[in-house]
């Protein structure tokens, strides 16, 4: 932001100088030689902080992958085996499918509408703004409606579920206790001990699992929303000697940054809602039992 700052009293001192001498020419190629520069700058942040982003969505999925299989395997422990098979491929099938949908599909989109948004600052004649932030706005929308969806799914599907694993556990254990001699009732409370022994295990497993998903997604949310700031204050600490057109470039850079924080924070937000529906629907059946 420095140096983009420093361009542009640069370029403000020589378009006083050019409409000095009356000539135009000079200030239209001052104007473009800076935009060059400009956009050169902000391109470089861009392509680190994408590379950032996919990097910790990839790492979001690859170890949602791994803690779902643990904990659905622990829900099976504490008698939720019809919740079990019915989340596992769900929730399994949605995390690769919501990271596979931002990486190929959304972040593709925030880099047409920041295209866009630097082709329509070039000049007054290309006039492209509303273009790009309907794909800007696009994103937004696809975002809250995969989340909706998301939470609504396993939701649904766990309440269903939950409540036949309480019964069918219950009727399991009324089944040891009555039906085994002798040690029918001591055997009936042992499963009542391991079920809870499990249900704590599980409980300690997805927390560990949030602490990490926050960890993976912490320092990209940061760096996204220190270098919205930053823009955003350029545009601000600009506007009085900059053209208009560098300006609105400088927030669409802001712009673009928070839909990056958009779309980090709902990724995480997403997973962690997935872990604790997972640990909730799992206390659930235990509850009805």
């Amino acid at each position: 932001m420095a140096s983009i700052i420093v361009i542009i009293v640069i370029h403000s001192i020589l378009k006083n100088i050019s409409e000095g001498l009356e000539n135009k020419g000079i200030a239209q190629i001052t104007y473009y030689v800076q935009y060059i520069l400009i956009v050169t700058l902000m391109m470089t942040n861009f392509v680190q902080i994408l590379d950032v982003i996919k990097e910790s969505i990839q790492s979001l999925v690859g170890f949602m992958n791994s803690l779902i299989p643990i904990l659905i395997t622990l829900m099976i422990t504490t008698g939720s085996v019809v919740s079990a098979n019915l989340i596992q491929p769900i929730i399994l099938f949605v995390i690769t499918f919501i990271g596979n949908f931002i990486t190929g599909i959304i972040i593709p989109l925030v880099l047409i509408s920041t295209s866009l948004g630097i082709v329509s600052k070039i000049s007054d004649k290309v006039q492209i703004d509303k273009l790009s932030k309907f794909f800007k706005s696009s994103v937004v929308w696809v975002l809250g409606v995969v989340l909706t969806l998301f939470v609504g799914l396993v939701s649904i599907e766990g309440s269903l579920s939950s409540s036949v694993d309480g019964i069918t556990a219950k009727t399991a254990k009324a089944a040891v206790s009555s039906f085994i001699p002798v040690v029918g009732k001591i055997l009936g409370d042992a499963v009542d001990t391991v079920i809870g022994c499990s249900s704590i295990l599980k409980n300690a497993t997805g927390i560990v699992g949030i602490v990490i998903i926050t960890g993976i997604v912490v320092l990209p949310i940061v760096k996204l929303a220190v270098l919205m700031g930053i823009y955003y204050l350029g545009s601000a600490l600009c506007q009085p000697i900059a053209d208009s057109k560098i300006v609105s470039l400088l927030d669409q850079m802001g712009d673009t940054f928070k839909t990056f924080l958009a779309i980090m924070c709902s990724v995480s937000v997403m997973f962690i809602i997935g872990v604790t529906l997972v640990i909730k629907i799992s206390n659930s059946g235990m509850m009805y039992r």
